[in-house]
């Protein structure tokens, strides 16, 4: 159920983004009097799903969900309608528009995911506010990632600067030294101050072992909700007991706990609860999933979480502000696919899907279509021949020389384009597919 709740977000997703990407094409080439032959949610070769005509514009649904596309007369891309192009240029053709106006055209589509994504961070913001935890809050510190233990720093320990930047949270960890290449950690451990070298190949081996997070919030397990027929109810585990620990070993805190149980998978378990003021041990099977059925409480109730909310107007300039971080940030991360261990974690629809939620929350959802706006405008500007930012550099290049590259030229660009992304689509994707098949 988890991968059909997450395809059907990432297709939901994606769809919408595809539409209004297409839409911005769309809008400028009717503004300037082009004619936009046929307008297209996913590909459509050799037949559609759904189409119908309305003026000029054939508008439908195609079968190959890889993207969407507008036609527009005049002009070579992916339909590479050469037969067209070799006819007497008309008024209403893409060709015949002024440099400018064309340039308008092929920046209309990461324009309108730009501005989606702001729109939808403006509303999120304005709906939801902005919520943290201060840093002063992690009051039993953080958990770390194996690798970090490695360099002596143990879980409870606070690292409170990257190099000479403050850390916040425990993510800008995990920043600081992938995106800023850190050298050096200030760490405190109770009333004691200590620094940590970060060997030179330590970005390389998180990329290479895959590590998300190097640090998070230490949690403890104060149980919230037992699952009726599941096997704590059954063994008598009840809301309100605090977990301290499985099997003799510590396990206090929510990370603790779930590696033990993942560890003690289809075994039979003790687990030693405090139960006002007495301690109890209760034996409790864990499942073939590493689970007994119980939640912890909310983060709230252990944390003072602070909350900016925002009027309607003022939600703007942050949105704005948090889209562009994000624009930033995502650029910075592009530099780590060309290293050995980058490239290899390049993924296609599948690492793309796996982002979303399991469960189906409309401002979850709502903030990885922001996101991958971003993506998307980002991917499409770049200066490859059959993206937009392809178009883009040859229309730059005629507005500056005042000459036009020709037809014959445009094509073979766009036919080495359209392998170029072809290949990358097909590594990608087949990346997904190798990690799967040796994941299981």
């Amino acid at each position: 159920m988890e991968i059909l709740i997450k395809a059907g977000q990432l297709i939901l997703s994606l769809s919408i983004l595809v539409i209004l990407h297409e839409f911005g094409h769309f809008f400028f080439a009717r503004l300037f009097k082009t004619r936009v032959e046929k307008f297209y949610l996913f590909f459509d070769p050799w037949f559609s799903l759904f189409k119908y005509k309305k003026g000029d514009t054939e508008y439908g649904i195609g079968w190959l969900p890889l993207g969407g596309y507008v036609k527009i007369s005049g002009m070579i891309d992916e339909s590479m309608d050469k037969e067209q192009m070799k006819q007497p240029a008309q008024e209403w053709e893409f060709r015949s528009k002024p440099a400018w106006q064309r340039l308008l055209i092929m920046i209309g589509g990461v324009s309108v995911n730009f501005i989606t994504a702001i729109v939808i961070y403006w509303m999120l913001l304005y709906s939801f506010g902005q919520q943290y935890i201060p840093a002063s809050e992690a009051k039993w510190g953080f958990h770390y990632a194996t690798q970090m233990h490695e360099l002596g720093i143990e879980d409870g320990d606070i690292v409170v600067k990257a190099d000479s930047v403050s850390i916040n949270t425990p993510i800008d960890i995990t920043h600081a030294i992938l995106l800023d290449e850190a050298k050096t950690l200030s760490v405190r451990r109770g009333d004691s101050l200590f620094s940590v070298i970060i060997p030179a190949d330590f970005k390389d081996r998180m990329l290479r072992e895959k590590i998300k997070m190097l640090a998070e919030l230490q949690i403890p397990f104060v149980v919230d909700s037992v699952i009726p027929g599941m096997n704590a109810a059954k063994a008598g585990i009840q809301k309100g007991d605090s977990i301290v620990a499985l099997n003799g070993q510590p396990s206090g805190f929510f990370h603790q706990f779930a590696k033990l149980t993942s560890e003690n998978r289809d075994s039979m378990v003790t687990i030693t609860v405090v139960r006002d003021t007495a301690r109890v041990d209760i034996p409790c099977m864990v499942n073939a999933d590493g689970k007994v059925g119980m939640g912890n409480r909310a983060i709230t109730s252990f944390f003072k979480v602070e909350t900016i909310n925002y009027s309607l107007w003022k939600a703007l300039p942050a949105g704005i502000s948090q889209g562009v971080e994000i624009l930033v940030n995502y650029v910075r991360q592009l530099k780590l696919i060309f290293s050995k261990e980058g490239v290899k974690q390049i993924g296609g629809f599948g690492t793309i899907g796996s982002l979303f939620s399991p469960h189906w929350d409309w401002a979850s959802f709502w903030n990885m279509t922001a996101l991958l706006s971003i993506i998307l405008a980002f991917m499409n500007i770049l200066p490859i021949p059959a993206l937009d930012g392809g178009h883009v550099l040859f229309l730059l290049y005629e507005i500056i020389t005042r000459r036009k590259p020709s037809d014959k030229f445009l094509e073979y660009a766009q036919t080495v384009g359209m392998i170029l992304l072809l290949g990358l689509l097909l590594y990608a994707n087949g990346n997904d597919i190798f990690k799967w098949i040796f994941n299981h």
